[in-house]
């Protein structure tokens, strides 16, 4: 009998997240020295990258205090500011390219013991699993801990040392309407994220499913190439594959409609935590209690802020899908060999000595006996 291995909504109910990202830190831990480099490079590119509309806001108040003047505004502001803006990538690439090696080998790593857990296993698990469908389930399992990785460095990490670092100024600078205009923004905008895409996981999770299927069927389809043409029944065979495709199509347009919902709903959310900012930030100006430049900076920050910010809902949608993928791999490497060597096992010497089947029985499911009390002796032969 073969057994789907198509991704269910219940398997994913039934996930271990947090014990899968424990998981992986054994992969990390080889290269822990240029994981901890890669964070310093991420911060240090945040805290330029933060410090490029300080100085905006300078440049800004400088020509407001001098009219007529501009001639003589501080060249050093304007060269600090191009610094900051080539530090801030300079350490964005060197954060790439250090962390690359951790990412790779992080994959090659659970690649190879995969594999080499899958050659572990007995023949009955082969047996009643699709070729296709194990296959789909590693590839997408092992890329699955280069995406997560990729997100916490590149965009979960950079998004909340930058929003803890314009947070800080915020606070200690300015009014504090601002800072809870920012929270609440950011709040209502991570409460709507989170309430839609886990609404839209089930969606995710059926397409996976249907994927699989459809890998093992066309698979399946060309492994058996020649009693497909000897029964005559290729249309049968593309039928079955584009029928399954069929529902696969539906669920992904499922899935495109309510990411357009998600997209909307955050960019409303954003629109009128920025509009509420400027609000009260013109007014500021207006009372004397900001000057040009601060409104500048406002501005400059909450741009700065809310543009990856609007990349967050992408990021935690996939990390929720890569999260679904990882848990088939880890489950996959927990299953268990049926034969497995004593813990006392030593290597077989060669020698005299001779190997005798006395009433043997053997079968790979009880209801087909293969060997039913078969007795055998061999001797053993030695030069």
């Amino acid at each position: 009998m073969v057994h789907d291995r198509g991704v269910s909504p219940q398997v994913h109910k039934n996930r271990r997240d947090w014990h899968n990202l424990r998981n992986m830190l054994p992969f990390l831990w080889e290269f822990r020295g240029r994981a901890a480099f890669a964070l310093l490079c991420l911060v240090l590119s945040k805290v330029a990258n933060v410090g490029v509309p300080l100085l905006l806001k300078e440049i800004v108040d400088a020509m407001e205090n001098r009219p007529g003047q501009l001639l003589v505004l501080p060249i050093s502001l304007l060269l600090g500011y191009g610094a900051l803006k080539l530090s801030a990538s300079l350490f964005n690439e060197l954060r790439d390219i250090v962390f690359a090696k951790v990412r790779y080998r992080a994959m090659r790593r659970l690649s190879t013991r995969v594999l080499e857990h899958l050659h572990r296993l007995s023949l009955r698990f082969h047996l009643e699993r699709q070729t296709g469908g194990i296959s789909r389930d590693l590839e997408r399992g092992t890329r699955s801990v280069a995406q997560i990785l990729n997100y916490m460095a590149f965009s979960i990490l950079p998004i909340l040392v930058e929003f803890l670092l314009v947070g800080t100024i915020l606070v200690t600078q300015y009014d504090p309407v601002f800072t809870l205009v920012t929270f609440g923004t950011v709040l209502v905008y991570a409460m709507v994220t989170f309430a839609i895409t886990e609404w839209r996981m089930d969606f995710r999770h059926h397409m996976n499913k249907l994927d699989s299927e459809a890998n093992s069927q066309a698979m399946d389809s060309l492994i058996n190439y020649e009693t497909v043409k000897y029964f005559g029944n290729e249309k049968l065979e593309v039928d079955r594959f584009d029928h399954k495709l069929g529902e696969w199509e539906r669920w992904a347009v499922k899935s495109q409609t309510s990411m357009s919902l998600l997209n909307f709903a955050q960019g409303a959310v954003i629109a009128m935590g920025v509009t509420l900012i400027m609000v009260f930030a013109a007014r500021g100006v207006t009372h004397g209690e900001m000057s040009i430049g601060d409104l500048v900076l406002v501005n400059a920050f909450l741009l700065q802020l809310f543009i990856p910010l609007g990349f967050l809902g992408i990021v935690y949608r996939q990390i929720k899908y890569a999260l679904a993928d990882m848990d088939l791999i880890f489950k996959l490497l927990e299953t268990t060999p049926e034969i497995r060597d004593a813990p006392d096992a030593r290597p077989l010497q060669p020698g005299q000595g001779s190997i005798r089947f006395d009433r043997v029985d053997f079968a790979y499911q009880p209801e087909r006996m293969i060997l039913r009390q078969v007795d055998l002796k061999c001797r053993v032969a030695t030069r």
